[in-house]
């Protein structure tokens, strides 16, 4: 069922949901509880805030090892422009196959936001570790440096109901907005956000799940302008970047 958030109960729920996560924000972030159901806004950054994906190449590696930890088949990631990978012999081994759906991403410079349903037993940090370690592999080795790519562990908010579902996918999908790269979210190509629009063969995101939540292609596109302006005006999510 579709939510209307310009309804004064669905904007008292959206006010309870701004200091129920920047408290998370502040307090629970590191303190990281994944079970099976359970939905994850995971977020990270470059080490000292440095860049991280420093070319098209750099976005794509990162895309096909998570798609290989979420259990996508090579051919089928090579299929879609923003996922294929020059690479044949990359490995994301130990995980077990839709232990996982990725609900939706975004790849900005010098950090990333996902939304991460775990479906089995298996840990989302697991499938982080093991995504992470081997694209800081790749970075190490393609620009000859060491140490850590990645900030500190990533960060982890657990959310819990349908209209805080909504805000957290509208934020992912509305950041490169709102650090100015585009001007429409659909203009940005390393996010999810395209997906919902027109059929880019990207077989890593689950549209449908979050399609259903908001009543269709034509209101997901409505109610995440409509979204965003509510996210900057009450100072959601500033604490993030």
């Amino acid at each position: 069922m579709k939510l209307n958030f310009d309804n004064p109960r669905c904007q008292r729920a959206s006010l309870t949901f701004y200091l129920w996560y920047n408290f998370s924000m502040g307090q629970n972030r590191d303190y990281k509880i994944f079970a099976k159901g359970s939905f994850h806004h995971i977020y990270n950054r470059g080490n000292n805030k440095e860049i991280v994906f420093r070319d098209e190449q750099d976005y794509r590696a990162f895309l096909f090892r998570l798609g290989l930890g979420l259990g996508i088949e090579k051919g089928d990631l090579n299929e879609c422009e923003i996922t294929k990978s020059l690479k044949s012999r990359i490995r994301i081994n130990g995980l077990k196959p839709e232990n996982f759906k990725l609900h939706s991403f975004c790849l900005m410079p010098n950090h990333l936001h996902l939304l991460i349903e775990q479906c089995g037993d298996e840990s989302i940090s697991k499938l982080i570790s093991r995504v992470f370690t081997s694209f800081s592999k790749y970075i190490n080795l393609k620009y000859e440096r060491v140490g850590h790519v990645f900030q500190d562990q990533f960060k982890s908010v657990q959310i819990k109901t349908n209209p805080q579902l909504m805000l957290v996918s509208s934020y992912i999908h509305m950041n490169p907005v709102k650090d100015s790269l585009v001007n429409n979210p659909e203009e940005y190509k390393w996010s999810s956000y395209s997906d919902f629009i027109v059929d880019r063969k990207n077989q890593i995101v689950h549209k449908q799940f979050l399609t259903e939540i908001f009543g269709g292609t034509k209101n997901f596109i409505n109610e995440n302008t409509k979204l965003y302006k509510r996210i900057v005006s009450k100072g959601i999510f500033d604490t993030i970047d």
